[in-house]
């Protein structure tokens, strides 16, 4: 990759995801896999990545503690300038550094709305964490604010989903629409988590007692629904479902079971739980996409993302009662690459690099917040997902 022309970036944030990130609890805690997060990866860009000048957080240890670990990861000679809150390096501080062009904002959730805002009027590009906001409502305020500040600015804002960016569900993507399964028909998704209270993604304190809706539900949850977003060829429009917490600790909710509709061109099933009774978990697909002409599933394990593409195919030459038909298969594992991925395409959408790959748009992100607050209130009510974001 050529080197990076962005002077300098700036993280915000000391969480798990910006320190260490090479194992994500998403979406299946008993199989692990590697995920690279914020600093592995910008290690893995080396010269692509632009100088990591600074850090923030809500603590002088916790900022120290990121910049020790950059010089670690990134094998920098010099160890990036700490900004904390209670002082005068403070994050209005950091925001005045003309030698920042860009942040990646890794912050509670119910924080991040006011700290992008504030780093877009500062003049600084951003990538926020997933998800975009607590709810729909501040989501859309969030977009609405931030939109004329970006164009006036000529400002770049991305969200982060990873699953968005993954190799996997792109090349599903692209196997989709080439009409490898024929049209899609219906689809389902699976996942079951099992969190104690000895997890170390447990114990983040916002994530404890968390004052946004559905809890984990909504952390990780808008990750298999971007990855569903990023496969399928159309739009949801309708959902109907119930939600329950079986765990109390995992208050307010930790349990959705969903049926959707996309108009009408199909309908699946989505089904997710951070309550598992058990750390093995029942052997299930995680996506399954079926067609006219054969089906598609994407899972995840301990050295990657598998995808299997079955496919019927035709004999050519007879009429259609007289065909017949064999079985093909198709297979390829991935390895993660989501926050890379995410990455590169956030400083190329910088850069005005034609190359770049349009992932990460905040209206994109909101349909992912809108899919989770819909589960988790519909009470078997059909909702209109069109109408829960028709302010924008």
């Amino acid at each position: 990759m050529a080197k990076s022309t962005i002077s300098g970036i700036a993280i915000l944030g000391a969480g798990l995801f910006v320190l260490e990130g090479r194992f994500h609890l998403y979406p299946l805690l008993l199989n692990i896999h590697p995920c690279l997060a914020h600093l592995p990866a910008l290690a893995e860009l080396g010269p692509a990545s632009p100088a990591l000048k600074a850090v923030y957080s809500r603590s002088e240890t916790s900022a120290s503690q990121v910049a020790q670990k950059a010089v670690e990861i990134l094998g920098l000679s010099e160890t990036p300038d700490i900004y904390f809150d209670s002082s005068n390096r403070d994050l209005e501080a950091l925001l005045s550094r003309s030698d920042v062009e860009a942040v990646i904002i890794a912050l509670p959730i119910t924080v991040q709305p006011e700290i992008i805002l504030k780093c877009l009027s500062a003049g600084k590009h951003v990538l926020s964490e997933k998800p975009l906001a607590p709810d729909v409502a501040q989501g859309i305020k969030l977009i609405q604010d931030a939109e004329p500040i970006c164009k006036d600015r000529s400002l770049v804002w991305r969200v982060a989903e990873n699953f968005e960016a993954e190799p996997i569900y792109r090349t599903a993507r692209d196997a989709i629409r080439a009409g490898k399964i024929g049209d899609v028909v219906f689809f389902k998704a699976s996942v079951f988590n099992y969190l104690d209270k000895t997890s170390k993604w447990y114990k983040t304190p916002w994530r404890t007692v968390p004052d946004y809706q559905g809890g984990f539900l909504l952390d990780g949850g808008v990750h298999t629904i971007a990855a569903l977003r990023t496969i399928l060829p159309h739009s949801f429009t309708q959902l109907s479902g119930f939600a329950s917490l079986n765990k109390e600790y995992l208050a307010p909710h930790d349990t959705i079971h969903s049926v959707i509709k996309a108009g009408s061109h199909y309908h699946g099933i989505v089904e997710m739980t951070f309550a598992s009774p058990t750390k093995s978990t029942p052997v299930s697909d995680n996506i399954v996409v079926t067609g006219t002409d054969g089906w598609l599933a994407c899972n995840r394990s301990s050295d990657g993302f598998k995808v299997v593409i079955k496919s019927r195919v035709r004999e050519e030459g007879k009429p259609e009662d007289e065909q017949k038909y064999e079985e093909k298969e198709e297979a390829a594992t991935f390895p993660s690459k989501g926050v890379e991925t995410e990455l590169v395409a956030f400083f190329g959408k910088i850069e005005n690099k034609s190359e770049a790959l349009d992932i990460g748009s905040p209206k994109n992100a909101l349909t992912d917040v809108a899919f989770i607050q819909a589960a988790l209130n519909s009470q078997g009510n059909l909702i209109d997902l069109d109408n829960l974001v028709q302010a924008l």
